[in-house]
């Protein structure tokens, strides 16, 4: 029994000298850590707007003024940055059923960062998609919404201060009319002309404005007055103001019509006579007719919602307020080219500014038709009527 204990204890003896004459496992050198692969980012979605016309394009005008503004962003930034759609609804009493249905379909796509509407025509409708989709960011152009009508802080509203440049044009056009060395003017009248599209607050804005500017410099101008009843009909509009010059001895209208304005500049050619344009420089799109169209009155519409966007994109526009632009905020202003410059003389020219330094200090306050009663403007009318 001894010699078995004595055997188990030397067996145990070799295994362990022999464990311990084993070396100890190398450890194996840490790897380097493998380079990162940069992640490959996946551009942004670009910011998207929808531009709804309750109209069309090429009516040389509003329109155009809003799609070119978003053009130029989209050229500026690259479609990878901003890009846009446009919607064409019509202007005609036939496609209105549609205007409102159009609005709400391109509300469900949730497709766009914001959709751009304008005119009074548009209110109710933007009122009743603002609320059935709180989270579209809407921006409204060209009339006043009602923000105490509801929680509308999807809504940014822009207004155009166009009796300020009115004034300017009704001031340039009461100088005309008593202007020799103009070959279309019959210096003994004072006469000068106004073709809107419809009556309402907006175009009776550009109307008070042209009025006051008009008897600013010529107190005893007249101003005949006429409304086409829509936006889109230039054979109306040119028999309107063929009616002011022909019989009404106009020598200088002004066309506040959209489309509808055009026929009076048809108007203007035909009687050889003036006409003012509006909203875009008609007398550059039109070269043709550009001998009877001193300047235009510039709404920029365009540029109003090229500056809205940017500061949305930025995070820096305020929603549920509304903004008006005049002459100090670029808002409005009159086209002062080589082609006004041969149109008008120096001295008119020259008090023309005078007058926007003078709006734009304050110390000319231009008359406005926002808040004022049906019976106020037509007494302001009836002060220069025939």
């Amino acid at each position: 029994m001894k010699k078995v204990i004595s055997l188990l204890l030397v067996v145990m003896m070799i295994f362990s000298l022999a464990a311990c004459a084993q070396k100890p496992a190398e450890t194996a050198p840490a790897e380097e850590p493998a380079e990162e692969t940069p992640a490959t980012e996946t551009p942004a979605e670009p910011y998207k707007a929808a531009l709804l016309l309750n109209g069309s394009l090429g009516d040389k005008s509003f329109f155009d003024s809003a799609n070119e503004g978003l053009q130029k962003l989209k050229v500026e930034l690259g479609e990878d940055v901003f890009d846009f759609k446009v919607e064409q609804m019509g202007a005609t009493a036939a496609d209105e059923p549609k205007w409102a249905p159009t609005l709400l379909d391109y509300c469900e796509t949730g497709e766009y960062d914001v959709i751009i509407i304008g005119t009074w025509q548009m209110i109710e409708a933007l009122a009743d998609a603002a609320a059935q989709f709180p989270d579209q960011k809407f921006m409204f152009f060209d009339e006043t919404f009602d923000f105490t009508s509801g929680d509308y802080k999807n809504i940014y509203n822009v207004l155009y201060k166009q009796n300020e440049v009115s004034f300017l044009v009704g001031a340039a056009a009461a100088m005309m009319t008593t202007d020799e060395s103009l070959p279309m003017i019959d210096p003994a009248t004072k006469n000068i002309g106004f073709l809107g599209g419809m009556e309402n607050p907006i175009i009776n804005d550009f109307l008070l404005g042209y009025i006051q500017g008009a008897k600013y410099v010529e107190p005893d101008v007249k101003v005949a007055i006429a409304y086409v009843g829509n936006f889109y009909d230039s054979a109306a509009g040119k028999d309107l103001a063929l009616a002011q010059y022909q019989q009404g001895g106009v020598d200088v209208g002004y066309n506040v019509a959209g489309a509808a304005g055009l026929g009076q500049i048809e108007a203007a050619v035909d009687a050889n006579r003036y006409a003012f344009g509006v909203d875009s420089d008609q007398a550059a799109l039109l070269p043709e007719k550009a001998d009877f169209i001193p300047t235009s009155a510039l709404k920029n519409v365009g540029n109003s919602l090229y500056r809205a966007i940017t500061l949305d994109m930025e995070e820096k526009l305020e929603y549920g307020v509304a903004e008006s632009l005049g002459f100090a905020e670029g808002g409005v202003n009159l086209v002062k080219d080589a082609h006004y410059e041969g149109m008008l003389s120096e001295e008119i020219r020259t008090k023309i500014d005078e007058l926007e330094a003078k709006i734009i200090s304050g110390e000319i306050v231009v008359d406005t038709a926002m808040g004022k009663t049906t019976e106020e403007i037509e007494a302001i009318k009836a002060s220069v009527q025939q």
